[in-house]
């Protein structure tokens, strides 16, 4: 793949450097400019999350909201720690919240609560990680504001179909999840 990647590029800057030399430098600029533009306007989406997730773990409110997800979460999650519980907990809201990029630590932690100490995924490891692919998104903030930075007439336009695609992707993934843990576990 990398070989090909490497081909297919070397040969567009042949024929673009061959084809239209003085339309390619600024072109190719004009490309890192969009680039760099778009990473700053991620990097302030996700501190303002980052420093929401915070004043919600300073004020407790995780702790609120681990109450409110645990009996789901405890279903899905069986036999884990309430560390892993509050973690798992955190994560899926964030998630739910569109804050992605949070998510990850909080993910992260999750797992690490979660893991047994072998180099292998546990069956809750493997469903957390198809919740978060997927990924029920309530207010997908990161789009949100990324069309919003973009001047979209109507930024907030994708809420519904989000939550339709995200809550149907979900569904899917966890019951494939348990198919197959359940195969699993007949073998």
């Amino acid at each position: 793949m990398n070989v090909a990647f490497v081909s297919i590029t070397a040969i567009s800057l042949v024929l673009m450097a061959i084809k239209s030399p003085e339309s390619a430098f600024p072109t190719m600029i004009e490309g890192v400019r969009g680039a760099i533009e778009l990473s700053f306007k991620l990097c302030a989406i996700y501190a303002v999350w980052l420093s929401v997730l915070k004043m919600v773990e300073a004020t407790a409110l995780d702790k609120k909201l681990s109450k409110l997800l645990r009996p789901v979460v405890c279903k899905i999650f069986k036999n884990e720690s309430d560390e892993a519980y509050d973690k798992i907990c955190v994560n899926l809201a964030a998630n739910m919240f569109g804050m992605g990029g949070v998510a990850t630590p909080a993910g992260i932690k999750a797992m690490s609560a979660m893991s047994d100490g072998s180099d292998r995924a546990t069956g809750n490891m493997i469903m957390l990680l198809v919740i978060n692919a997927t990924s029920i998104q309530l207010i997908p903030a990161t789009v949100i504001a990324l069309r919003a930075s973009a001047n979209s007439q109507s930024p907030s336009d994708v809420i519904l179909p989000t939550l339709i695609s995200s809550g149907i992707a979900t569904l899917c993934g966890t019951i494939l999840c348990k198919v197959f843990s359940l195969k699993k576990s007949k073998n």
